[in-house]
């Protein structure tokens, strides 16, 4: 298996090591960069597969890269990494064609997280189980081969959780990969977007783990 390629661009050394350390023992083929200029060219490689992309770089802003990229490599994953006091930033990523974003300080198992699910998303494959087929490439999902008619998030939801069948994936993870936001004020968005894909799909494939998040049903249970 090829490794996934993950690019770090962050020109604050205290940070790219031990992140980069640990992207590396997780399995990625972890290239580092400390300014705009050789960040955007690294990121251009075609075996870079997610960036990890600082806002306030040297000679070229993390913004700046971010659109660029985007431009070049409209596929490519990018995730934001954003201090809590640069909010506008984030926003101003997210519209520049950021994926993620990040804030500083985060907790290296969250950041692996996000990775985690970039990682998935640039890899569109079909999903299968349950009877349920879903094509990511083509964004199209089938019942036993009846098309179903399901909004953009419906089907986001859908393929993640199915991604995971037979294992709980909890709310905040759904709310981060499908909603791309942490904010537990749209719990009652994934409740109801929950709700509407049960009614199109049946009851008894989606799982409510109390107190933890739901599980696409496994093909054993």
């Amino acid at each position: 298996m090829v490794a996934t390629g993950v690019l770090l661009v962050e020109d604050d050394e205290a940070i790219s090591d031990p992140l980069a350390r640990g992207l590396r023992r997780e399995g990625y083929a972890v290239t580092v960069r400390g300014d705009g200029p050789s960040g955007l060219a690294a990121g251009l490689d075609p075996e870079v597969t997610v960036v990890l992309l600082d806002v306030g770089l040297p000679f070229l802003d993390g913004l700046e890269v971010c659109r660029r990229l985007r431009a070049a490599r409209p596929k490519v994953q990018i995730l934001l990494l954003t201090a809590l006091a640069e909010e506008v930033h984030a926003v101003d990523g997210l519209d520049a064609g950021a994926d993620d974003y990040i804030t500083k300080p985060f907790r290296l198992a969250e950041l692996l997280a996000r990775v985690r699910a970039a990682a998935r998303r640039a890899e569109p494959r079909e999903l299968a189980g349950l009877g349920i087929r879903v094509d990511q490439r083509a964004r199209r999902a089938f019942q036993h081969d009846v098309e179903l008619v399901l909004s953009p998030k419906e089907f986001d939801l859908l393929a993640r959780l199915i991604a995971d069948a037979g294992e709980v994936v909890s709310r905040e993870q759904l709310l981060r990969d499908v909603w791309h936001t942490s904010w537990q004020g749209s719990g009652r968005t994934l409740d109801q977007h929950v709700s509407w894909l049960r009614a199109k799909i049946g009851d008894d494939l989606i799982v409510t783990v109390r107190g933890r998040g739901f599980r696409f049903r496994g093909e054993q249970e």
